[in-house]
């Protein structure tokens, strides 16, 4: 700063350097992600419509579905009579990608070659406050195209969607159709047997319903359901197919049968023209609940497929306007809350959070919403699946939690789960028919008792808190008394059982699972509190203190605490303890979270802190807990940083995993999990953003 500032010139410069500063950091919380992540979100809605890129250039190969198995989305760019390839792996030259950015609902690519500029864009509108919205299977896809270099060019635009959308494998057999929907030419292709919700399991694709692609009215387009043979037609002079292809039904790896879409743009200059189309998935009936077939929420009034299609058409424009306002306010929030790099592992997470769930309508219209244990063990509502989930919809509709939570309660009210505590699951996706897990509805065999018991509570008080209601807990209210019991006499000193960090073992007398049952226990105290019954009230928030204090001896091992209660030497994350300090609880002391990161800081590898002392692997969603309870901001930092270098640098390219190693960033296991929502949790640390987001959704009726 000049010497001959006056003081009160330093002070007005002072004041103008905070007002740029602030300029400057708003301005850069409304950048989309576009560092190197382990794979690119493009069509992401529900466990089985969920197509991604896993390639840092989307040109390099084949799109896939989570699992990893081929879902082809293929394009080529003609210029001048020259073919560019944008999408897919295949035949001719390619496009030069020049970007790639994530918003939370949109994934965004540009490319140039040949003197223009192609923009291509895949517009999701998951918007978590509008439910009808939320579940509608339709993702729009844009293309703009310009000229770069003075010149006018001769373009012509081609995509396809294969029948890989709509089988488990290239061995069915698939048949196709085309019909007239308002101003739209719509495409469908499905399996010929369609065998509606009949397969059940972890690594499988939807076998049923129709995948579709709707091509509103445009200058230059022509739509065809074509064989994989018959693009050539295309790449050779630019023209499109005369007929459709008939020969069905046939294997979908034969003369593989492509919906396919030409635009002829025509003379392209330097003014942008745009072309648009729509890719749906009509399921037909979404999930069996207690062997009632349940539809998509979307339907729950007697909408069809075709009423759909019109009014997503209708309100495409209102709808980007609205995501696009929502990706930057979320975006600026997040990072103003949590720095950069834990804006962009957020942002990443986001549609992939929703992808791994199913929003369908009960008998009454009513939501329920159904988690997919993906790569684990193809659970459905798999209770410690949503548990560490809960943060995402904790902020951004707590009414999606409550539609998640409900299906467990009633199912542990009736005779058949005959169980004191919690279950697990309610079935194998996507037949919620009971617990297959473990002993199942049989023994006690592999249950996790306090682990689920724990996490209900404590979510269902979370939930109350937000909602500023006991509506739920209050219908519940025998159940969670019962299981309140349970961890009275079970919590403090869990026995040998499962919890969710088994993966080097189970583990008896595990101080982090301790914590979980002590701040259930405070959890159920607040809830009665809530509701009037104020004896038990006092009677449980006394016996958590007195737990609390019991564990604080149980645990201590010089400067931290340890893994089990009777391992000295040892020690893990303790996450749990999240929740004691964003409900403002105060059981444990404030230097025992200071101690505990102290240490951690200590123990961190490359790619982020251990879970415990008998492994080098990790959760990512444990760790940004587990800096939550930082209220340094350089401390949260240090512990979020090697998990943005996992998510640039990991050598395994599938949809961000939330178990991996920290010495290398290579995957264990699981991916495209919901768990990875757990990252919200940081934003529940900010009691004014955590009203403001969950308050959008109250508004909104959602």
């Amino acid at each position: 700063m000049p010497r001959f500032l006056t003081a009160r010139g330093m002070r007005h410069a002072t004041a103008l350097m905070l007002v740029v500063a602030a300029f400057t950091t708003q301005l850069h919380a409304q950048e989309a992600v576009t560092a190197r992540t382990p794979a690119t979100p493009l069509v992401a809605h529900d466990p089985y419509f969920s197509i991604w890129s896993l390639t840092d250039d989307v040109t390099s190969q084949s799109t896939r579905h989570w699992t990893g198995s081929e879902q082809q989305m293929s394009g080529w760019l003609r210029v001048d009579g020259k073919n560019l390839r944008f999408m897919g792996g295949g035949r001719g030259d390619v496009m030069k990608q020049i970007s790639r950015s994530i918003w939370p609902t949109r994934t965004i690519y540009e490319y140039e070659g040949g003197g223009v500029r192609l923009t291509a864009t895949f517009f999701t509108p998951a918007l978590p406050h509008d439910l009808d919205v939320l579940s509608r299977p339709v993702t729009y896809l844009s293309w703009s195209v310009r000229s770069t270099d003075a010149r006018r060019h001769d373009v012509q635009l081609y995509f396809d969607a294969s029948a890989q959308l709509a089988v488990d494998n290239d061995q069915q057999s698939v048949v196709w159709g085309s019909s007239r929907v308002g101003d739209m030419n719509v495409m469908r292709i499905g399996t010929n047997t369609q065998e509606v919700l009949k397969k059940v399991g972890d690594n499988l694709r939807i076998d049923w319903g129709w995948a579709q692609l709707a091509v509103p009215q445009q200058p230059g387009a022509a739509t065809a359901t074509i064989g994989e043979r018959d693009r050539d037609v295309f790449l050779k002079d630019g023209s499109f197919p005369s007929a459709e292809d008939i020969a069905m039904p046939r294997l979908a790896h034969q003369n593989r049968p492509l919906m396919a879409v030409r635009f002829d743009f025509g003379q392209v200059g330097k003014a942008e023209q745009s072309r648009k189309a729509m890719l749906a998935y009509d399921d037909i009936d979404s999930i069996e609940y207690f062997k009632r077939r349940l539809p998509a929420y979307w339907r729950r009034n007697g909408m069809t497929m075709a009423d759909l299609l019109v009014t997503a058409e209708r309100e495409e424009a209102a709808l980007r306007q609205k995501a696009e306002a929502f990706d930057k306010e979320l975006t600026a929030d997040l990072e103003r809350v949590g720095g950069r790099h834990y804006a962009e592992l957020a942002v990443l997470a986001y549609r992939q959070t929703l992808a791994a769930h199913k929003l369908v309508a009960d008998i009454d219209g009513k939501p329920l919403y159904f988690s997919k244990e993906n790569f684990s063990n193809g659970c459905i509502a798999t209770v410690d699946i949503t548990y560490p989930t809960s943060p995402f919809f904790l902020l951004l509709n707590p009414a999606l939690l409550e539609a998640q939570l409900k299906p467990i309660m009633d199912y542990s009210a009736m005779p058949r789960w005959r169980f004191p505590f919690a279950p697990h699951d309610i079935g194998t996706y996507p037949q919620a028919n009971g617990q297959v897990y473990g002993g199942g509805e049989q023994s006690e065999d592999d249950q996790m008792p306090v682990e689920e018991t724990g996490n209900m509570l404590i979510m269902i008080a979370a939930m109350s808190k937000i909602q500023g209601n006991t509506d739920f807990a209050t219908k519940y209210w025998s159940q969670l008394s019962r299981w309140a019991q349970y961890l009275r006499e079970k919590g403090l000193d869990p026995d040998n059982q499962l919890s969710t960090d088994d993966f080097a073992g189970h583990l008896a007398h595990n101080a982090n699972l301790s914590i979980k049952a002590i701040s259930a226990l405070d959890a159920y105290a607040e809830l009665a509190r809530l509701t009037g019954k104020a004896d038990v009230a006092a009677e449980y928030r006394a016996l958590a203190q007195q737990m609390a204090g019991k564990w604080m001896e149980m645990a201590k091992d010089g400067d931290h605490t340890k893994l089990a209660f009777d391992r000295p030497g040892t020690w893990s994350q303790k996450y749990n303890l999240v929740w004691d300090k964003i409900l403002g609880r105060g059981l444990f002391p404030k230097d025992l979270l200071q101690s505990e990161l102290a240490f951690y800081l200590n123990k961190q590898q490359a790619f982020g802190l251990p879970l415990d002392s008998r492994k080098t692997y990790t959760k990512l969603d444990w760790i940004v807990w587990t800096a939550t309870l930082s209220d340094d901001r350089r401390q949260f930092d240090a512990l979020i940083d090697p998990l943005y270098h996992y998510m640039t640098a990991t050598p395994t390219r599938v949809p961000l995993g939330d178990w991996f190693e920290t010495t290398d960033g290579a995957q264990v296991g699981f991916q495209a999990r919901a768990v990875v929502g757990g990252v919200y949790v940081k934003m529940l640390d900010s009691p004014e953003i955590w009203k403001k987001w969950a308050g959008k959704s109250a508004k909104a009726g959602g």
